[in-house]
């Protein structure tokens, strides 16, 4: 499958404070920004064809007005290859490739990557979601007596719906009802059990507060009562891959979903993950389970995606995607991603247990709004994440350098 997949990019908005504060006009700031921002694409599943095809010999003045062309030489993965420019010469490669539907396809996936057309804002029960003016928080209420850090907490339907609604209080912008618990080891339970758990949770928080419900459930027969008794979105961890009939479901009620990656289920998922690229893994699952739901007649811009962290994946997988967040952008979708708690911030913490990983969820919650990979993150504790969120998000709009940068 040809992709692109940006690697690293000056930050346009950072450029352009810069050319103001020099006191350029406007035309000539975005001319610049045009001409001096650079990025780092890499292209994958393409042909070894488009280099003679698009680019000029060596030495040669046409060539230096494209972006370097870098070729992989593994030869399991003919046609790789790292484009390194300005705007400006990607635009002028992007103009080249697009004369030949031979390599327009090479035009199309630059563009995409390079200037992605604005994700369409997602309106849940009344309530905008803007995607890319703030990081959005889901709070998580589990109703299972085993899930990894608060199995049975929430003995009852009362109680679950209590702390649903203290987590709205405390912030939350969606609330996540679970049934069935997904941590690693787990056995599955039966659609009647798992209904048993969800349904009066989700009609008491229906009738007691008008905050989007996301319920987090594989099993189609259980999406499709969630959502008569008030569910908006369906959150699953298998990313439409393990029941055929859940797409529809979904798709019938005019729902959102979020798709998530795992590598496995979670009875086996973590005896021995492992990838050869786990970045294009990841995307080329969520890809498949974005064509399931469009197919099914799910609108683009009611899937979100989550690459599921702690699903199939070792400690340093963890950690790599969520490093390279950005380069899941170039699906086109907004991010939802689900750190809290999780055995790896442990680890990485000495050894604390579930109880103990405020500190670290909030690094990686923090981290990840700052650079901006994640457009809602998935918390246990609403109102620590919300602070949290306020600081990294501030810190990532800061314009105001003094009044050289027109702040």
């Amino acid at each position: 499958m040809l992709r692109a997949r940006l690697i690293s990019r000056d930050r346009p908005e950072d450029l352009s404070l810069v050319l103001r504060r020099l006191n350029l006009s406007p035309r000539m700031r975005e001319h610049l920004t045009r001409e001096l921002g650079y990025a780092h694409v890499l292209v994958t599943g393409g042909r070894p064809s488009y280099e003679e095809e698009l680019v000029p010999p060596y030495g040669s003045k046409e060539r230096e007005k494209l972006p370097t062309w870098t070729p992989g030489v593994h030869v399991d993965h003919p046609g790789e290859v790292l484009l390194s420019g300005s705007r400006q010469q990607f635009d002028r490669l992007i103009s080249l490739a697009r004369k030949s539907p031979r390599t327009d396809g090479l035009a199309r996936v630059l563009e995409e990557v390079l200037s992605p057309t604005p994700m369409t804002a997602l309106t849940l029960s009344g309530r905008r979601f803007e995607w890319g003016a703030r990081t959005y928080l889901m709070g998580v209420v589990n109703v299972t007596p085993d899930s990894f850090s608060d199995g049975g907490s929430l003995p009852d339907a009362d109680s679950a719906v209590e702390h649903a609604l203290k987590l709205v209080d405390a912030g939350a912008d969606i609330v996540d009802v679970g049934g069935e618990s997904t941590r690693p080891g787990s056995l599955p339970v039966s659609a009647d059990e798992e209904l048993s758990r969800v349904l009066k949770v989700v009609e008491g928080i229906k009738r007691r507060s008008t905050v989007p419900i996301s319920v987090d459930t594989m099993k189609a027969a259980v999406a499709k009562e969630a959502l008569k008794a008030g569910a908006h979105l369906i959150n699953d961890v298998t990313g439409f891959h393990a029941d055929p009939a859940l797409a529809g479901v979904v798709a019938a009620a005019g729902a959102a979903c979020c798709l998530m990656h795992t590598q496995g289920m979670p009875r086996t998922m973590q005896e021995a993950p492992r990838y050869q690229d786990v970045v294009a893994e990841v995307m080329d699952y969520l890809e498949e389970g974005m064509f399931t739901a469009t197919e099914a007649g799910i609108p683009r811009g009611r899937i979100l995606l989550d690459p599921g962290i702690g699903f199939g994946k070792t400690l340093e997988h963890n950690l790599f995607l969520l490093r390279r967040l950005e380069e899941l952008r170039g699906l086109g979708q907004p991010l939802l991603v689900g750190t809290s708690r999780k055995s790896f911030l442990g680890k990485l913490a000495g050894g604390k247990g579930p109880q103990e990983r405020l500190a670290a969820t909030l690094g990686s919650v923090a981290a990840m709004a700052v650079m901006g990979g994640a457009d809602v993150v998935r918390v246990h504790d609403v109102g620590e994440a919300r602070d949290a969120l306020a600081v990294a998000d501030a810190i990532r709009r800061a314009r105001g350098g003094g009044d050289l940068y027109g702040g």
